[in-house]
């Protein structure tokens, strides 16, 4: 993200979600049809015009890092519809990576500077408010066909546009909002019960 902007690292992420998520899930059988196939375009669609104002080229190092990214959190995702425990697969999760932050710590430890402040939002942040996102999702995934949380999951950068219009006062503007409820009426269009009949 240092070297991409906002824009430009969100819909690379969520474009490799999007792609691994859907691959997988055409690869073990499923199928998008009808309604479906409208909603995930539509939404993919609103992402695009949410975040056209801030897209920029993108270095090849920085995109290459960030599909990587997208598609750990894909199988993160693809795995949690097998976990049947939510928060005790999320806290087995937060301890498995506590081996390789210490090495990373280690290597950046120059760069290091602690402060009460950090810790705590580190904490909040991390520990707190992820965990309990991640156990929600877990718990919510098994209820989801693969094409159907590869799309929710674009949902997310519509949330955030109103947590910054709310929390941090930013401006509200109508391209924001239209960009929004195209996303939200294409997830719609997927996870409806009768999404699965014919257009």
């Amino acid at each position: 993200y240092v070297q991409l902007s906002a824009a430009t690292g969100a819909l690379i992420l969520f474009g490799t979600v999007q792609a691994s998520m859907i691959g997988y899930a055409l690869f073990r059988g499923e199928r998008l049809q009808g309604w479906q196939l409208v909603g995930l375009s539509l939404a993919l669609l609103g992402l695009l015009a949410l975040l056209w104002p801030g897209l920029t080229a993108p270095p090849l190092v920085a995109a290459v890092l960030m599909m990587i990214a997208g598609i750990s959190w894909a199988v993160y995702s693809i795995n949690g519809k097998r976990q049947g425990a939510p928060l005790l697969a999320t806290a087995g999760n937060f301890l498995r990576t506590l081996p390789i932050t210490m090495v990373l710590s280690l290597i950046f430890i120059p760069d290091f500077a602690i402060s009460n402040h950090g810790i705590i939002y580190a904490l909040l942040s991390g520990a707190l408010t992820s965990g309990i996102g991640y156990a929600i999702w877990y718990a919510a995934l098994p209820k989801l066909t693969g094409s159907e949380a590869a799309t929710v999951q674009l949902s997310v950068p519509v949330i955030v546009a109103i947590g910054g219009v709310l929390l941090l006062s930013e401006p509200l503007l109508w391209r924001e909002v239209l960009a929004s409820a195209t996303i939200l009426g294409g997830v719609y269009l997927v996870i409806r019960r009768n999404s699965r009949a014919p257009l």
